[in-house]
């Protein structure tokens, strides 16, 4: 009797530290593959080459995610989580700064750095993978309709508006494809200055759009 309690106790030590290993592992092949999509495009980001990024064997990676479209639907929910996580702790913070004082000016900025990071170039990979790849298109689509719900409610929040009031809605979703929009022209090109001069003047708009 004493032993076999020894022998479970032994097992329920070890199995934490097994479960953090696993759980280590497929946040680096999360964080991997979102590297990849921003760097190599859908086409260049194999399993293997995730995997070889990641630093684990191709076995490892497809006990986490037995398809490739396992792999980068997980990719996208995990840039989801990251821009949901970015959004709560601007909500949080609030103003960092007298330049940052107005409510929409927070919010236009903490969007658009959104929309032009690493995240959004990934994402923008796979959606466009998901147009050619009928086993992904519908998995993102779906994805994306309720990340879209999710970023449009924060934004809400962080402006502290009021949807019940006419033109709001409208508002905040123009300034949502405003950014989606600098998003995609930093692909091209580095547009920083006159990204920033955008960012204030929508700024502008959006505060007289919540103002009625």
């Amino acid at each position: 009797m004493g032993s076999a309690a020894g022998e479970r106790a032994v097992n329920v030590r070890g199995a934490a530290p097994k479960q953090d290993r696993s759980r280590a592992t497929r946040q680096r092949l999360l964080e991997s593959a979102v590297t990849c999509l921003a760097e190599h495009g859908w086409s260049g980001s194999t399993v293997t080459v995730v995997a070889e990024h990641a630093g684990v064997s191709r076995g490892a990676a497809q006990h986490h995610f037995p398809t490739r479209e396992d792999l980068f639907t997980a990719a996208v929910e995990y840039v989801a989580e990251e821009r949901s996580r970015a959004l709560r702790a601007a909500i949080g913070r609030g103003p960092a700064d007298e330049a940052a004082a107005s409510p929409a000016y927070t919010a236009v900025r903490t969007l658009v750095d959104l929309y032009t990071g690493t995240l959004f170039r990934a994402a923008l990979h796979l959606w466009v993978a998901a147009t050619n790849e009928p086993q992904l298109g519908p998995r993102v689509a779906a994805l994306e309709a309720r990340i879209g719900r999710e970023t449009h409610r924060m934004a809400v929040e962080l402006l502290g508006a009021d949807e019940r009031e006419p033109g709001v809605r409208e508002t905040v979703q123009g300034l949502l494809d405003m950014a989606r929009g600098l998003g995609l022209a930093n692909l091209l090109t580095d547009d920083s200055a006159r990204r920033e001069r955008v960012v204030a003047q929508w700024a502008r708009l959006v505060e007289q759009g919540l103002q009625g």
